[in-house]
């Protein structure tokens, strides 16, 4: 019965082992995926970190108010994987941001390209 009870707990450890590290995510249901969305603002923080790398942007609307948007942009290895490292965007640079909207309508949303006054993409 001893012998058994080694083999199981055994064969336990090396299923867990082998399964690779657990990743859990949220979806990006909260983004509207049916039109892509462009702003030009002016950078008031670039937040380099895990889980997500955000970038704030104040946009002045057409109304004349600014509005602080915060753009989710992916991890760090994907991040710079683009291009994009921990002092590419600083404060009182002029980005393009094209995004997926937030559908609750707050200043946000997720990112697909992001270029600067310079001219050079990221994506």
């Amino acid at each position: 019965m001893r012998g058994l009870m080694r083999i199981e707990l055994l064969a336990g450890v090396a299923a867990f082992a082998v399964s690779g590290p657990a990743s859990p995510h949220h979806s990006h249901a909260m983004f509207d995926h049916s039109e892509e969305v462009s702003i030009i603002g002016t950078v008031t923080k670039f937040s380099f970190r895990n889980p997500h790398v955000f970038l704030f942007v104040d946009v002045e609307e057409e109304n004349g108010e600014v509005v602080n948007y915060w753009i989710e942009m992916s991890n760090i290895p994907n991040t710079i994987r683009r291009g994009i490292g921990f002092q590419t965007f600083q404060p009182g640079d002029v980005v393009t941001v094209n995004m997926w909207r937030l559908k609750d309508g707050r200043p946000g949303g997720n990112y697909t390209t992001i270029v600067t006054a310079g001219g050079q993409t990221y994506d």
